[in-house]
């Protein structure tokens, strides 16, 4: 029994040391890299950004000065979906420079120039005019 101990002592040690070390885990390649908090944080104020943009437009004073225009509102709704991240967090920050009388013109304006600009680009086919 002494004989047994001694050779089983040192490998139970061995293993008991080696389990209590830190191991990295690592992603596995076809995983998706690990999201930082700032990218969430990023996300969620973009998706907020739509969400308040969306809401705007779906105001019935608004859908009144889109059909006014001549610009339906399905495809500022799909132009609206289409806008980068970027392109979202720019628009939503000029709706809060807009003063507060004025935020349906003023974003009907804003709305209009986009359209206006992406259309001359040629990534939207909204005014005739254009072409």
């Amino acid at each position: 029994m002494k004989k047994l101990t001694r050779i089983l002592s040192p490998l139970l040690i061995a293993f008991l040391v080696l389990g209590s070390l830190p191991v990295a885990a690592a992603a596995p390649q076809s995983a998706s890299p690990l999201v930082s908090t700032q990218d969430a944080m990023q996300a969620d104020q973009v998706r907020s950004d739509r969400e308040r943009i969306n809401a705007l437009l779906a105001r019935q004073d608004v859908q009144e000065q889109l059909l006014a225009q001549g610009v339906d509102p399905a495809d500022v709704e799909a132009r609206v979906a289409a806008l980068s991240d970027e392109e979202v967090s720019q628009m939503a920050d000029h709706l809060d420079d807009l003063p507060a009388g004025a935020s349906v013109v003023g974003a009907l304006v804003l709305i209009f120039v986009i359209l206006l600009v992406t259309d001359i680009l040629g990534l939207t086919n909204v005014f005739p005019f254009t072409r």
